[in-house]
C-alpha cells in the first residue's frame, strides 16, 4: 500500500521527538566528569567567605592544674574602714599576785615644837614647851621626848640659836646619843647650830635632845624674836608590820 508522501512527512515528524528522548534516557552524563562528558569549561571562581557561626556550647571543666609559683606582692592598698566588734573571746586564767602595795590607809606621826625658857642642864633633855604641830601627840612636853607608835623611818631636825655661851648638842635614840653638834660661840654675835638625821624607830622608842658637857656648854637661847626648834615626822610605814 502506497502511502502518501505527506502521511510519511506527519509520521517521521512525530517518531522523531520519541526517539530523541528514548536516546536521551539511554545516555547519561557521568557526574564526576566536567560538563557530562561535554567539552570542560574554564574553573569558576573561589567564593566569599560565610558568616561565622554560632558560639558552640561550653565543654565540660578539665582536670585542675598544678599550683603556679607565688607572685610578686602588689603595692599595699588602702587602709579598710573598721569591721565590727567580734564576739567576746573566752575567760583566762588568773594571774599571779602582784607585789604587795602600800596600804591606803595613811599612816600620821610628826611634830614641830619650839624653846619657850632656857634650856635645862647639861645631860638631860631639853624639854621644848612651844608646840608648833603635835596633833598626833607623839611629842610629850612634859619631858622632851618623842615616842614611836607607828614603826618606820622618821626624819628629825633641830635648828638652835646660840647666845652667850658654846653650845654641845646631840641628839639621843634610845639613851644613845647619834649625832653631835657643836657651835663656838663668837662674842657680840647670835650663832646657830642645826643637825638632822634620819633613823628607823621601831614601836616604843624615844628620840630627844640635850646638851651634853660642863655647864658653859649650854648656850641654847630663844626669846620673842629668835627661836630653837625641834621637828620629827614619819617618812614611810613599816609594811610588814602594819
Amino acid at each position: 500500500m502506497r502511502c502518501p508522501p505527506g502521511f510519511l512527512l506527519c509520521s517521521l515528524l512525530l517518531v522523531a521527538p520519541h526517539c530523541t528522548e528514548v536516546a536521551a534516557q539511554d545516555v547519561q552524563p557521568d557526574p564526576k566528569m566536567p560538563c557530562a562528558n561535554w567539552m570542560g569549561g574554564a574553573p569558576g571562581y573561589p567564593g566569599h567567605n560565610g558568616l561565622p557561626g554560632r558560639d558552640g556550647k561550653d565543654g565540660q571543666d578539665g582536670l585542675k592544674g598544678e599550683k603556679g609559683e607565688q607572685g610578686v606582692q602588689g603595692p599595699r592598698g588602702d587602709q579598710g574602714e573598721m569591721g565590727s566588734p567580734g564576739r567576746e573571746g573566752p575567760r583566762g586564767f588568773p594571774g599571779q599576785p602582784g607585789p604587795k602595795g602600800e596600804s591606803a590607809f595613811i599612816y600620821r606621826s610628826a611634830f614641830s615644837v619650839g624653846l619657850a625658857e632656857r634650856a635645862p642642864p647639861p645631860n638631860v633633855p631639853i624639854r621644848f614647851s612651844k608646840i608648833f604641830y603635835n596633833e598626833q601627840s607623839h611629842y610629850d612636853p612634859s619631858n622632851g621626848k618623842f615616842l614611836c607608835n607607828i614603826p618606820g623611818t622618821y626624819y628629825f631636825a633641830y635648828h638652835l640659836t646660840v647666845y652667850l655661851m658654846d653650845v654641845k648638842v646631840s641628839l639621843y635614840k634610845k639613851d644613845k646619843a647619834v649625832i653631835f653638834t657643836y657651835d663656838q660661840f663668837q662674842k657680840n654675835n647670835v650663832d646657830q647650830a642645826s643637825g638632822s638625821v634620819l633613823l628607823h624607830l621601831s614601836t616604843g622608842d624615844e628620840v630627844w635632845l640635850q646638851a651634853y658637857g660642863e655647864e658653859g656648854n649650854n648656850g641654847i637661847y630663844a626669846d620673842n624674836i629668835n627661836d630653837s626648834t625641834f621637828m620629827g615626822f614619819l617618812l614611810y610605814p613599816d609594811l610588814d608590820v602594819h
